[in-house]
């Protein structure tokens, strides 16, 4: 049968047009089945988008100590011990294989001045690395983050968020100004954002001048540091337990006492949220190909009921001399003009609904985009769930059509 035979798809239409409500409501189980499918990848994609853009804020292979004290005797030693990292502790962490950066923090409570505008915040002591492992992005015209030259000369220099830069500054530009923190006078060189919740006043020197003007000698409160290598959750217990022995040995604690040494392991969140995501994209793709199915099995039964309406009319054809190639042709046609037509409208609503939901979340600061964002599939998905779509109606069609053409025309004719 010659698909571009316009007398065919008059043919075609015609019978459509003759069961319009029949038509219809096959039609809008296959348009709901694509157009649910595409609903629930964007939904699934907007909600994976919002949680992997919080872990893309600091690097996913990130891990964190801070001291705290014990809560075990141990060697001769109290309880309530405070441990205190240092220099020592750094070295450690360095020199372990699977360490690719580290800084040691120092925190101070500050009160910020500038002119008649005070306000209290945090300065964090911090090495240049900093930027990069927790994702710190320098407001574009306004400055720099700290560097290695800053580090070397224990310089009195400061960089500032956004919000500490509104307070005090509104909206002049403050880089080269001078900002006073705790009666001590530092030159702001730049304005940073980085995605954080809240909105606290924080502000980054070099961790060398904090250590040098708060007398922390070579103490840190904590230390980030990035690892490579460890790419399952088995691969991070064992280098966080290898690290806590390292670490009892080092402070002479309980390797059993949780409470001695802090450890947040950012790599261990990630892989747990991947694998969290990895099942919801798994239940997604299952009652999204449910749906599908839905709108397969509803063109199979109608051309199931088209077959029998018209076993007659085929038993006059063939009679007629009408090749059993043309009406399989034309029940086929028929089925993958049905799954075409209203797939295609399923499939422009569904991926115009996230794309619709995107562009509002786009224009509005909420922090639901920090859990939701981007709800949209990519073109190629929902291309080719059309295409399976098609070729299932097909499918679908072609054993109701093979079943037509196997009637002899006699027997045909007999039927009601």
């Amino acid at each position: 049968m010659n698909i571009f035979d316009l007398d065919n798809w008059v043919e075609i239409f015609s019978v459509i047009r003759k069961n319009k409500l029949r038509t219809f409501l096959t039609g809008f189980s296959i348009s709901w089945g694509i157009f649910m499918f595409c609903l629930l990848l964007s939904a699934g994609n907007g909600l994976k988008n919002g949680v992997s853009a919080n872990f893309e804020s600091t690097a996913t292979n990130r891990l964190e100590i801070w001291a705290r004290r014990t809560s075990k005797p141990y060697r001769g030693f109290p309880d309530k011990r405070r441990i205190n990292l240092d220099e020592k502790d750094m070295r450690l962490i360095k020199n372990t294989p699977e360490t690719s950066t580290l800084t040691g923090v120092v925190w101070i409570n500050a009160d910020f001045t500038y002119k008649t505008f005070n306000i209290s915040g945090d300065i964090q002591g911090v090495n240049p690395v900093y930027q990069k492992t927790n994702g710190i992005k320098i407001i574009d015209g306004q400055g720099r983050f700290l560097n290695d030259m800053d580090m070397k000369e224990n310089r009195k220099v400061i960089v500032i968020n956004k919000a500490l830069r509104e307070a005090l500054f509104q909206d002049k530009n403050p880089v080269g100004e001078r900002l006073i923190a705790d009666s001590l006078s530092y030159l702001v060189i730049g304005v940073y954002h980085e995605n954080a919740w809240g909105n606290d006043y924080k502000a980054y020197i070099p961790v060398t001048t904090a250590q040098l003007l708060y007398q922390k000698g070579w103490q840190v409160d904590n230390i980030p540091f990035t690892v490579e290598g460890l790419n399952t959750l088995e691969d991070n217990e064992i280098f966080e337990n290898e690290l806590r022995q390292q670490l009892a040995n080092l402070h002479v604690f309980d390797v059993s006492d949780k409470r001695a040494i802090g450890i947040w392991n950012r790599l261990e969140d990630y892989l747990q949220t991947q694998g969290v995501f990895n099942g919801i994209s798994l239940f997604i793709w299952i009652i999204g190909i449910g749906t599908l199915l839905a709108g397969i099995i509803s063109v199979g039964n109608i051309m199931l009921i088209t077959v029998r309406e018209r076993t007659r009319e085929f038993g006059i054809r063939k009679a007629l001399g009408a090749k059993p190639r043309s009406i399989l042709g034309n029940i086929l046609m028929e089925s993958v003009a049905i799954t075409s037509i209203f797939g295609y409208i399923g499939m422009f609503l569904g991926v115009g609904l996230g794309e619709l939901v995107n562009s509002a979340l786009e224009n509005v600061e909420s922090d639901m985009t920090n859990i939701f964002r981007n709800p949209t599939i990519e073109v190629s998905v929902a291309l080719g769930a059309m295409f399976i779509l098609i070729v299932s109606g097909v499918i679908a069609g072609y054993y109701p059509a093979l079943k037509a053409v196997s009637i002899s025309p006699v027997e045909a004719m007999r039927e009601e």
